[in-house]
This record gives structure tokens, C-alpha cells and sequence, in this order.
């Protein structure tokens, strides 16, 4: 009998990219909900569809996201709607039967002065980065809700936390979305009008890893088809059950202006709005766990952004505004 997976934010950038190769398995049966059917943050819906559906699996990647812009200005949409969502699912989940789920974070969870490569078990150690505070508090109370359900029910919910992403489906709106897409759409637009600078937010110095989104889908799936001992045995510290999702590479933004002028082909000058906020200094993953599990990434960084940009130009019709 196939396995009954339920996406939570199916058309979403990284839930898409779960469903995209999720898809190809003839052994799944994929069960994904629209907005217009099914509401998220509605707990009721929620306890709903799970009721009629039974998914023997979940994937929770659906979220209210955005870049710094967007966190400053809707901290309190960011917090609940982020909250609810995770509620609402994770008890659903549970109160029909569903043993196994697959919670994705963040890794703004950790603190903004944490130690470089910040590992799992910097969670918790110190000051949130105050710009996108409200969304990690979220996404941290939903790793700690995975783990109090494992402890207390005895279930199989696990957690990931991606870092930087970006890819196909991707936010490209000019002031919430973020650092690639902002980036890559005001490099395209700014060659299309044959600007001679494109003014990038902040100093250029902050490192920043980033990871294309169909290797983060890879690693999903990855995460969740281990035998469960195995998992176990890989996150011995039942309070830090979570694994890092990445590269355990990263740029400096300057860097990657760079790299995304020449993927673009925007020839002008880049120049750097230093009375713009950088967020934490550098944000480095350690994935010697997720490695140790016998996963590493494969797209990178400039062939990713080249194959973002295709989907961009292809997309730009329904991406204006």
C-alpha cells in the first residue's frame, strides 16, 4: 500500500520541491491542500483534514517568511501566524495517528554572536538576531513542541533546519523577500534599464551559506526515510534533536553580488547603502551530522543561481508587481 504523505505548504518554494521528487516515488500518495481548501492557521480545518485524510506522514514546510524588510515591519503576523501553524499541524498530526512528521526550521534559531560553524547545540545559548527575532521564536518553539510530542508520546516527529535557501518558487518581491531573489530581481531589472549601479542594503561584509532548495527537498526526504535508530543514534541529546541543513560553505553578500552581476550578465557598478541594516555578522551551518548521516549537497552556488534565473525569466509574467 503506498504512504499517505501530507505537504503542509505544497506550493511554497521548499514544500514544491518536496512534492517535485516526492512525486517520482510510485510507492507515495501525495495529499496537498490550497489555500482556498484548506487554511492552516484555522486549527479546526486543520483537525478537519487530517481527520478525513489520515496521512501516515508529514511534511510541515509551510511558514510565513520573508527577508529583513519584512520582518521588521509584520513581527506580530510573523510570530502567530508562525505559531498556529505549527500548533495546528503537529496536534493534528498526532490526535489522528501520525507517527512520523518532519518539521522544518530555520537557522535564524540560533544565536546572532553564535560560535562559527554554529552547530545544534548552539540553540538556546544566547541573543536572537533582533530584526527576525519574532520568527525564530516560532520556529524554536516548534522544534521544542517536536520534541516534547517525542518525549511524551513516544512518536517520530523530526526537525531540520535549512539554512539560507533559494530556487524555483522563490519570493521575488522587491521589498519582502530574501537576499537572492531582492538581489536577483534588482540586477535584472537594473540591466534591463541599462543602469550603471545597483545599490545593495548594508556593508557587503556579512557572510551568508546558501543552499538551493531542491538539494534541501533531497535532504528532507533523506532525513525522513532513515531507520529510526539510526536517526537516533545520529542526535543523542534528546533536547537538541534537531539536525542542520546546508553547505558548510558561505560568502561574503559582496561576494555574492558579485557572483549574481555576472549570472545575470548586469554589467555596471555594485554599490553598498552601509545606513542599511547586515543582520548577524556571519551564519554558518555545521552539517557534520546531517554528513555523518550519509547526505551532502550537490548544486552549486553559481550554477544554482544560474538555474534560479531561467525559472525567474520563464516566470516573470506572474512574478510582476
Amino acid at each position: 500500500m503506498a504512504t499517505r504523505i501530507f505537504v503542509a505548504g505544497h506550493l511554497g518554494m521548499v514544500g514544491s520541491a518536496i512534492v517535485r521528487q516526492l512525486s517520482k516515488q510510485l510507492d507515495v500518495t501525495l495529499l496537498l491542500a490550497a489555500r482556498a481548501e484548506l487554511d492552516i492557521t484555522d486549527g479546526k480545518a486543520v483537525q478537519t483534514y487530517m481527520q478525513l485524510h489520515k496521512p501516515d506522514q508529514v511534511y510541515l514546510a509551510a511558514a510565513k517568511v520573508g527577508g529583513i524588510h519584512a520582518n521588521n515591519t509584520f513581527p506580530a503576523q510573523f510570530i502567530a501566524d508562525n505559531l498556529a501553524i505549527q500548533s495546528n499541524v503537529i496536534q493534528a498530526a498526532h490526535r489522528v495517528g501520525v507517527s512520523k512528521l518532519l518539521f522544518l526550521g530555520s537557522s535564524c534559531i540560533y544565536p546572532q554572536l553564535a560560535k562559527q560553524p554554529m552547530s545544534e547545540d548552539c540553540l538556546l545559548t544566547g541573543t536572537l538576531e533582533p530584526t527576525n527575532e519574532p520568527y525564530a521564536i516560532a520556529k524554536i518553539a516548534g522544534i521544542k513542541m517536536c520534541e516534547s510530542y517525542n518525549r511524551q508520546y513516544g512518536v517520530d516527529y523530526r526537525c531540520v533546519m535549512p539554512t539560507n535557501l533559494y530556487g524555483e518558487n522563490d519570493n521575488f518581491h522587491p521589498q519582502n523577500s530574501h537576499v537572492i531573489p531582492a538581489m536577483m530581481r534588482r540586477f535584472h531589472e537594473a540591466k534591463l534599464a541599462a543602469s550603471k549601479k545597483v545599490v545593495v542594503w548594508g556593508t557587503g561584509k556579512p557572510m551568508r551559506e546558501f543552499l538551493h532548495v531542491d538539494d534541501m527537498a533531497a535532504a528532507c526526504i533523506h532525513v525522513m526515510s532513515l531507520p529510526h535508530d539510526e536517526f537516533v543514534a545520529a542526535v543523542p541529546n534528546p533536547m537538541c534533536s534537531h539536525i542542520n541543513v546546508g553547505t558548510g560553505r558561505d560568502v561574503t553578500i559582496a561576494e555574492l553580488a558579485t557572483t549574481m552581476a555576472r549570472v545575470v550578465g548586469f554589467e555596471g557598478d555594485i554599490e553598498f547603502d552601509t545606513s542599511k541594516p547586515d543582520g548577524s555578522p556571519r551564519k554558518l551551518m555545521d552539517v557534520s551530522r546531517l554528513g555523518s548521516l550519509g547526505w551532502a549537497y550537490s548544486v552549486e552556488l553559481e550554477q544554482g543561481l544560474g538555474m534560479t534565473y531561467e525559472w525567474f525569466l520563464d516566470s516573470l509574467d506572474s512574478l510582476r508587481g
